[in-house]
């Protein structure tokens, strides 16, 4: 493993359900308020509601990007509501920090959510001051991942270098257009929804289940030893 991720430099990491578990089940609420979101903007039921929420997802990378095309909604008024949320289902975990904290080189976030959010997160789970940069949906401009664009606008926004970069994902289909540009890929397959979806195994260079394992047995001087 060692001679694969000497050169690494640069950290890349999702934000939902890759630095806290799905098990938190934080995303439900960010869930429920999209759904509440999708029943005031078109007038429909609850399930029809999440029927467009998740057709949206699917088909468009995130929901935001769906309701934008479909329905012209303003994202900052979406991103503001849906996580208008608290914070209190997760905590800081003091073996992820330790896994963190080994790794050479910078620690950045690549997420389809919004900064403010994601610092907020890294707050809660006690690992914001390890953090170098966030790329957030704004920076994107509102163009999710795994659109290829996104990934181009990320590397000259964060200044890596693909080649030297390692990227760690919950979704196996945003691990692909990483992958075309040259990084290392890492898929947590931790049982996130939708997770498998469009999963390409020579896409994938390490396929886990637990990021803080997966960090503790890095080779040393990364892991422990």
């Amino acid at each position: 493993m060692a001679a694969r991720i000497d050169h690494i430099d640069s950290w890349i990491f999702d934000l939902d359900n890759t630095l806290y578990p799905p098990s938190a089940k934080l995303f439900d609420l960010i869930d429920e308020r999209m759904g509440a979101f999708i029943m005031r903007l078109l007038d429909v039921d609850a399930v029809e509601a999440r029927r467009v929420q998740k057709q949206y997802f699917h088909d468009h990378g995130t929901t935001m990007a769906g309701l934008m095309r479909h329905h012209g909604v303003d994202p900052e008024d979406f991103l503001v509501d849906v996580h208008d949320i608290t914070l209190d289902r997760i905590a800081p975990d003091g073996r992820l920090r330790s896994g963190l904290e080994r790794l050479p080189g910078r620690k950045l976030v690549f997420t389809n959510a919004d900064a403010d959010y994601a610092a907020r997160v890294l707050e809660a789970r006690g690992i914001a001051d390890l953090f170098d940069g966030i790329c957030d949906i704004r920076i994107l401009r509102y163009t999710p991942k795994p659109d290829p664009t996104a990934y181009r606008i990320m590397v000259d926004h964060l200044r890596i270098d693909p080649a030297r970069s390692l990227f760690v994902e919950d979704m196996a289909r945003n691990l692909t257009p990483a992958k075309a540009l040259g990084m290392t890929t890492v898929w947590l397959d931790n049982g996130s929804e939708s997770g498998h979806r469009d999963h390409l195994p020579d896409q994938v260079d390490f396929h886990v289940n637990d990021i803080a394992d997966w960090l503790d047995n890095l080779p040393s001087p990364w892991g422990i030893s």
